[in-house]
Order: structure tokens, then C-alpha cells, then sequence
């Protein structure tokens, strides 16, 4: 393919080569899919139908399920579909499709869980300015800032990516379009390194809320292990756990992939690289959060009950 132009569609990463191995990709997909869709809607049902979830915390908590419903859904369907129909395309449009929305759900969600480290931080360091500093505007605020930076993020990738001349076939060694994945088959180097510029600025402001996450989680800790009652320090512990083992494997799995040296080129790991940080976490998510939630629990038991 000599540029761009001539490409109308895209070869995906295939599972598998035999039809066996790919109908059992698709059912192990298909109930990740589904338990990150029940375990998502449960969330976001029980936090908008009980009162007592009305703060800022579980506010916060219901736009990730709604960024984790997202982040899956632009992954997951096409690649069961594809394992069901026993072929690897994807349109030109399509795939361009999945860069923009991969990458809004993805910086979204990470943005938001600054925020959520920065809600923690505030209700166990500072409680008596809880109120006054996470009021409902400043949680809309703080929300709607992270999705709009997500979004305005992902639309400059998504169109600097596709301004590039393409010229290095159309096999992309992903079972998504991915941002890397695309660049691989760049035929300039001008534009190449103009988006390894723009990713690398993105890194960096992830870089950046990564240490406020970490500083944030020092003062936690610090506090919460000076705390004289044992019922306090559980309580604070069982909801900022939940939080930072996600943060953790959200940002451990990305960074390496992303960041991984050249030398470091396998499919099969940038596959389950791939998996751990796209489709896992949308899954976990409502499980680690609703394990050690008491409230959480409670108002899925009355939800269920119901």
C-alpha cells in the first residue's frame, strides 16, 4: 500500500487460528463482557436509586462504572464478533472509531481517579472542609473536567494519528486500534514523531497525576495509621484500598505498555498487556469496590432484594 488512501479497512490481531480456539475466545469474552455490563449497571443503579449513596465519593464512583461500561463495550464486541465470524476487519472508519473512544474512556477514566484519590484525601486529612471543598457543583465540576479532558485529548490523537500517511500494510498487532499500533505502520517520520510528541506530553500530565495519587495516598496512610480507634482506620481503609489497587493495576499494566523498551517485542505479551489493562479493570471494578463497600453491599442486597 503505497499511503493512506488506499487503505479501506484494517487487519486485526488474530486470537487464534483454529475454529475451536476462537468460539472459546468468543464465550470467554462474552461473559467478561457480560459480568462488567451486570456488575457496572448494579453500581450505577444502586448509587442513583438510594439516597444514602448520594455523595461525593459514590458520585464519583458512578461515572467510573459509566467510563468502564464505555471502555469495554469499544473493545470487547467487535473482537467477539470477529471470533464469531471467523475474520480479522475492520473498517477504516471503524478502527478510527476505536482509537477516539478507547482513548476518551481511557484518559477519562484515569483523570477521574485523580479526582477520586483527591476525594479520599480530602474526606480522611481535612473531614471538617469536606463539605465546603466537595460540594455537589465542585463534584460536577471535577467530573465534567475529567471527561472533557478526555475527550479533547482523544480527539486530537485520534486526528493526528489518521493525518499520517500510512504506508506499512494494515495488520495492526492488536485485537483493537490502538494508537501505537497505527504508528507502527506510519511511513513519515515527520508526523510519526509529531504524535510520539503529543503521546509523550500525555504521558507526562499522566506522570503528574500519578505523583498527586501517590503524595495523596502518603497523607492518607499516615493519618489513618495515627487514628486511635480500630473501627476508624478499617472504615478508611476499606474505601481507600478498593481505589488503589485499581490505580495500580490500571497504571502499572498501561505504563508498561506503553513504555516498554523495543527490545521487549512479543505479541502474546502485549496481547495480555493489553487485556489487563483494557478489559480487566472494567470488570474488576465493581467487584473490588463492592467486596470491602459495607454501603455499597447494603444497597445491592436492596436492590436485589427488590
Amino acid at each position: 500500500m503505497s499511503n493512506d488512501s488506499s487503505i479501506t479497512h484494517f487487519l486485526l490481531l488474530a486470537f487464534a487460528d483454529t475454529r475451536e480456539l476462537q468460539l472459546l475466545h468468543l464465550w470467554l469474552f462474552l461473559g467478561i463482557y457480560l459480568a462488567a455490563l451486570l456488575g457496572n449497571g448494579l453500581i450505577i443503579t444502586a448509587v442513583a436509586c438510594d439516597h444514602r449513596l448520594h455523595t461525593p465519593m459514590y458520585f464519583f464512583l458512578l461515572n467510573l462504572a459509566l467510563l468502564d461500561l464505555g471502555c469495554i463495550s469499544t473493545t470487547l464486541p467487535k473482537a467477539m464478533a470477529n471470533s464469531l465470524w471467523d475474520t480479522r476487519a475492520i473498517s477504516f472508519s471503524g478502527c478510527a472509531a476505536q482509537v477516539f473512544f478507547f482513548a476518551f474512556f481511557i484518559l477519562a477514566e484515569f483523570y477521574l481517579l485523580t479526582v477520586m484519590a483527591y476525594d479520599r484525601y480530602v474526606a480522611i486529612c481535612k473531614p471538617l472542609h469536606y463539605g465546603s471543598l466537595l460540594g455537589s457543583r465542585a463534584c460536577v465540576h471535577m467530573a465534567a473536567a475529567a471527561w472533557g479532558s478526555g475527550f479533547l485529548t482523544a480527539l486530537l490523537h485520534t486526528a493526528n494519528t489518521f493525518s499520517i500517511p500510512l504506508c506499512q500494510g494494515n495488520a495492526v498487532d492488536q485485537f483493537f486500534c490502538e494508537i501505537p499500533q497505527i504508528l507502527k505502520l506510519s511511513c513519515s517520520d515527520s508526523d510519526y514523531l509529531r504524535e510520539v510528541g503529543l503521546l509523550s506530553f500525555s504521558i507526562f500530565f499522566s506522570f503528574v497525576c500519578f505523583v498527586f495519587i501517590v503524595l495523596s495516598y502518603v497523607q492518607i496512610f499516615r493519618v489513618v495509621l495515627r487514628m486511635p480507634s480500630q473501627q476508624g482506620r478499617h472504615k478508611a481503609f476499606s474505601t481507600c484500598l478498593p481505589h488503589l489497587v485499581i490505580v495500580s493495576l490500571f497504571i502499572s499494566t498501561s505504563i508498561f505498555s506503553y513504555l516498554k523498551p523495543p527490545s521487549i517485542n512479543s505479541p502474546i505479551l502485549e496481547l495480555v498487556m493489553s487485556i489487563l489493562y483494557s478489559v480487566l479493570p472494567p470488570a474488576v471494578n465493581p467487584l473490588i469496590y463492592s467486596m470491602r463497600n459495607q454501603e455499597l453491599k447494603d444497597a445491592l442486597r436492596k436492590l436485589i432484594g427488590h
